[in-house]
């Protein structure tokens, strides 16, 4: 069954809503409360929900904007239900913001970034190129930019930032990051479960994780 998929203005997020948004990281070890969930709503434009006879399964916040004149998806706080369809809800809500950053940006590459905390959650830029970091790849004076810039726009400290290792060091509290955790978290490819290795989960640690979507491969995903 296909999943109903909608994108709404924040500013029109009603506080039910906003209960079962709550409810789909209950399992998570990322766990986001009412008060969290309802800053986000102040913080980013839009917000996609994904449905399964009407019983939601993942949202994400985020907005579509220029940095530095370059076109930007930034996807914020984001948590797909812990269940076996997991990929599939990734998809869609994927999918729907292809679309979105299609009509917003036509004809021209778009980068795209969020805050990650597990290897699983890579998967989130499956469709994608150029992502960024990669294990044993060193980074361009340009590329640690992109990384700095993503940090600021997600509200991390630059002096909390390590531009070379893409990691934001935490203060304990919860992170605002893309929450999904593969159904094989194990098995992820030991490159990118290298990348994790200082990422320090219980104290809040993060890695921005960043991909492109050239023009024509957006042109096709974003259909």
């Amino acid at each position: 069954m296909a999943f109903e998929v909608e994108t709404k203005d924040c500013t029109a997020v009603t506080d039910a809503e906003l209960g079962e948004l709550e409810a789909v990281s209950a399992d998570s070890f990322s766990a986001f409360s009412m008060g969290l969930l309802s800053k986000q709503t102040e913080e980013w434009v839009l917000l996609t929900t994904a449905r399964e006879n009407d019983k939601l399964r993942g949202y994400v916040f985020y907005t579509l904007e220029r940095i530095g004149g370059t076109p930007a998806v930034v996807m914020g706080l984001a948590s797909v239900e812990r269940n076996n369809k997991r990929s599939t809800v990734l998809r869609s809500l994927m999918s729907e913001i292809y679309h979105r950053a299609l009509m917003a940006f036509p004809d021209e590459d778009v980068v795209f970034g969020t805050q990650i905390i597990n290897p699983g959650a890579f998967e989130v830029f499956r469709d994608l190129e150029q992502e960024l970091p990669r294990s044993g790849y060193k980074v361009s004076g340009e590329e640690r930019a992109w990384g700095k810039r993503f940090a600021k726009r997600l509200g991390v400290s630059s002096l909390a930032y390590d531009d070379r290792a893409f990691t934001a060091i935490g203060d304990g509290s919860t992170p605002r990051i893309f929450d999904y955790e593969s159904m094989k978290e194990d098995k992820v490819n030991k490159d990118i479960q290298q990348l994790f290795t200082t990422v320090q989960v219980e104290n809040g640690d993060t890695l921005i994780a960043l991909a492109w979507a050239m023009a024509e491969r957006l042109e096709k995903l974003g259909r």
